[in-house]
């Protein structure tokens, strides 16, 4: 079995996540843009792993929209995404909240009829390490 670390751009909460993800998904549907404000979400997904609060805990919140199944938690603090187990049975765990490299490649990408449109042939854009001047 392994373990995950993790925690939020503050510090403030941390976490272990216990066992195996059973797959990561780059998630391309509306949703995940606006919560994310990027042009998808990479969550990692398990039935089987616990979650456990190692601090923090009572920073952390949830909002699900309504009418729909997307939720996400996040540090009241800070806003950074934060494990969920909204959905019964399920552990949803933000690939960017892990301090634990993952070794796991993402399995699919999902909701690409949703695709932003400036998500396209990124191989041609210029690259830089940090900050360009």
């Amino acid at each position: 079995m392994t373990d995950y670390f993790g925690s939020c751009l503050c510090g403030t909460v941390r976490f272990e996540v216990k066992g195996e993800f059973d797959s990561f998904y780059l998630c391309h549907c509306q949703h995940c843009q606006k919560d994310t404000g990027s042009a998808h979400a990479a969550n990692l997904f398990s039935n089987s792993a616990k979650l456990v609060w190692q601090s923090g805990a009572d920073a952390v919140t949830s909002f699900a929209l309504p009418g729909s199944r997307h939720n996400k938690s996040f540090c009241k603090l800070c806003g950074s995404a934060l494990p969920n187990t909204q959905i019964a049975g399920l552990l949803v765990v933000p690939a960017g909240c892990l301090d634990t490299e993952i070794t796991m490649l993402p399995t699919a990408h999902i909701f690409l009829s949703s695709k932003a449109a400036w998500d396209g042939e990124l191989g041609e854009v210029p690259k830089f390490e940090g900050l360009p001047d």
